[in-house]
Protein backbone atom coordinates (compact mmCIF):
# COMPACT_ATOMS: atom_id res chain seq x y z
CA UNK A 1 0.00 0.00 0.00
CA UNK A 2 1.00 3.55 -0.57
CA UNK A 3 0.41 6.13 1.78
CA UNK A 4 -2.83 7.28 -0.52
CA UNK A 5 -4.65 3.30 0.05
CA UNK A 6 -4.19 3.51 4.04
CA UNK A 7 -7.67 2.91 5.29
CA UNK A 8 -6.76 3.26 9.22
CA UNK A 9 -4.07 6.58 9.00
CA UNK A 10 -6.34 10.06 9.67
CA UNK A 11 -9.40 8.07 10.24
CA UNK A 12 -11.75 7.61 13.06
CA UNK A 13 -11.41 3.49 13.17
CA UNK A 14 -12.59 1.23 15.46
CA UNK A 15 -10.75 -1.26 17.45
CA UNK A 16 -10.78 -4.62 15.92
CA UNK A 17 -12.86 -7.04 17.94
CA UNK A 18 -9.83 -10.06 17.30
CA UNK A 19 -6.64 -10.20 15.70
CA UNK A 20 -7.76 -11.91 12.83
CA UNK A 21 -9.50 -9.09 11.59
CA UNK A 22 -7.44 -6.56 12.24
CA UNK A 23 -5.60 -4.62 8.94
CA UNK A 24 -2.03 -4.50 8.88
CA UNK A 25 -0.99 -2.29 6.78
CA UNK A 26 2.40 -1.10 5.01
CA UNK A 27 3.82 1.77 3.00
CA UNK A 28 6.89 1.71 0.84
CA UNK A 29 10.04 1.78 2.77
CA UNK A 30 11.94 5.36 1.81
CA UNK A 31 15.24 3.70 2.32
CA UNK A 32 14.87 0.50 0.39
CA UNK A 33 18.70 0.33 0.21
CA UNK A 34 19.94 0.78 3.28
CA UNK A 35 20.02 -1.68 6.64
CA UNK A 36 18.39 -0.16 9.21
CA UNK A 37 16.47 -1.03 12.21
CA UNK A 38 12.99 -0.44 13.60
CA UNK A 39 11.77 -0.86 16.61
CA UNK A 40 8.45 -1.25 18.10
CA UNK A 41 7.29 -1.35 21.93
CA UNK A 42 4.26 -2.24 23.32
CA UNK A 43 5.08 -1.57 26.87
CA UNK A 44 1.38 -2.41 28.29
CA UNK A 45 0.21 -5.11 25.77
CA UNK A 46 -2.55 -7.18 27.20
CA UNK A 47 -4.29 -10.47 26.14
CA UNK A 48 -6.47 -12.98 27.71
CA UNK A 49 -6.10 -16.49 29.12
CA UNK A 50 -7.53 -18.99 26.91
CA UNK A 51 -8.37 -21.13 29.58
CA UNK A 52 -9.63 -18.75 32.68
CA UNK A 53 -10.33 -16.01 30.77
CA UNK A 54 -8.35 -13.63 32.94
CA UNK A 55 -6.31 -10.62 31.83
CA UNK A 56 -2.27 -11.49 31.03
CA UNK A 57 0.22 -8.68 29.97
CA UNK A 58 3.31 -8.09 28.68
CA UNK A 59 5.99 -5.53 27.24
CA UNK A 60 6.70 -6.42 23.61
CA UNK A 61 9.37 -5.42 21.88
CA UNK A 62 9.49 -5.49 17.76
CA UNK A 63 12.70 -4.85 16.03
CA UNK A 64 13.21 -5.60 12.26
CA UNK A 65 15.10 -4.51 9.05
CA UNK A 66 12.72 -3.72 6.10
CA UNK A 67 13.32 -4.66 2.39
CA UNK A 68 10.24 -2.88 0.49
CA UNK A 69 7.71 -2.27 3.36
CA UNK A 70 7.81 -0.52 6.34
CA UNK A 71 4.91 -1.48 8.95
CA UNK A 72 2.02 1.53 9.05
CA UNK A 73 2.21 2.47 12.77
CA UNK A 74 -1.41 2.69 13.39
CA UNK A 75 -2.44 -0.43 11.81
CA UNK A 76 0.57 -2.10 14.33
CA UNK A 77 -1.21 -0.12 17.53
CA UNK A 78 -4.50 -1.52 16.33
CA UNK A 79 -3.58 -5.17 15.52
CA UNK A 80 -1.70 -5.25 19.13
CA UNK A 81 -5.10 -3.42 20.89
CA UNK A 82 -6.85 -6.41 19.16
CA UNK A 83 -5.38 -9.27 21.41
CA UNK A 84 -7.20 -7.22 24.56
CA UNK A 85 -10.15 -9.72 24.45
CA UNK A 86 -8.40 -12.47 22.53
CA UNK A 87 -7.81 -15.96 24.33
CA UNK A 88 -4.38 -16.96 23.82
CA UNK A 89 -1.49 -18.60 25.56
CA UNK A 90 1.72 -16.21 25.66
CA UNK A 91 3.61 -18.47 23.17
CA UNK A 92 0.86 -18.22 20.62
CA UNK A 93 0.77 -14.19 21.10
CA UNK A 94 3.86 -13.37 20.48
CA UNK A 95 4.57 -15.69 17.74
CA UNK A 96 1.13 -14.91 15.78
CA UNK A 97 2.13 -11.14 16.32
CA UNK A 98 5.39 -11.94 14.77
CA UNK A 99 4.19 -13.86 11.54
CA UNK A 100 1.59 -11.25 10.95
CA UNK A 101 4.42 -9.03 10.17
CA UNK A 102 6.54 -11.26 8.74
CA UNK A 103 3.45 -11.94 6.08
CA UNK A 104 2.25 -8.13 6.02
CA UNK A 105 5.96 -6.45 5.08
CA UNK A 106 8.06 -9.15 4.41
CA UNK A 107 11.13 -7.75 6.07
CA UNK A 108 14.81 -9.03 5.80
CA UNK A 109 15.29 -9.79 9.25
CA UNK A 110 12.67 -9.71 12.33
CA UNK A 111 12.54 -10.77 16.32
CA UNK A 112 10.01 -10.23 18.96
CA UNK A 113 10.45 -10.29 22.65
CA UNK A 114 7.90 -11.08 24.72
CA UNK A 115 8.51 -9.73 28.47
CA UNK A 116 5.07 -11.77 29.97
CA UNK A 117 4.24 -10.55 33.46
CA UNK A 118 3.48 -13.39 36.21
CA UNK A 119 0.50 -15.52 35.68
CA UNK A 120 0.30 -18.42 38.31
CA UNK A 121 3.63 -16.68 39.78
CA UNK A 122 6.13 -17.94 37.33
CA UNK A 123 6.77 -14.95 34.53
CA UNK A 124 7.14 -16.44 30.81
CA UNK A 125 9.01 -14.86 28.54
CA UNK A 126 9.15 -15.65 24.63
CA UNK A 127 11.29 -15.08 21.80
CA UNK A 128 11.48 -15.39 18.55
CA UNK A 129 14.08 -14.27 15.48
CA UNK A 130 13.59 -14.98 11.59
CA UNK A 131 17.37 -15.88 10.97
CA UNK A 132 20.50 -13.87 11.37
CA UNK A 133 20.77 -10.02 11.58
CA UNK A 134 22.46 -8.33 8.47
CA UNK A 135 26.25 -7.58 9.06
CA UNK A 136 27.03 -4.01 10.38
CA UNK A 137 23.88 -3.56 11.59
CA UNK A 138 23.78 -1.28 14.89
CA UNK A 139 21.29 -3.88 16.96
CA UNK A 140 20.50 -2.46 20.45
CA UNK A 141 19.72 -4.82 23.39
CA UNK A 142 16.00 -4.49 24.20
CA UNK A 143 17.20 -3.66 27.17
CA UNK A 144 13.90 -5.21 29.49
CA UNK A 145 14.57 -5.86 32.81
CA UNK A 146 14.02 -9.50 33.66
CA UNK A 147 10.80 -9.65 36.29
CA UNK A 148 12.53 -9.33 40.01
CA UNK A 149 8.42 -8.38 41.83
CA UNK A 150 8.83 -6.34 43.94
CA UNK A 151 12.15 -4.49 45.08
Amino acid sequence: MTGEQLTQLGQLTALPSSPELAVLERVENPHPNLDYLVRFTAPEFTSLCPKTGQPDFAHLVLDYVPRQWIVESKSLKLFLHSFRNHGAFHEDCTLAIASRVMEAIEPSWLRIGGYWYPRGGMPIDVFYQSGKPPENLWLPEQAVAPYRGRG
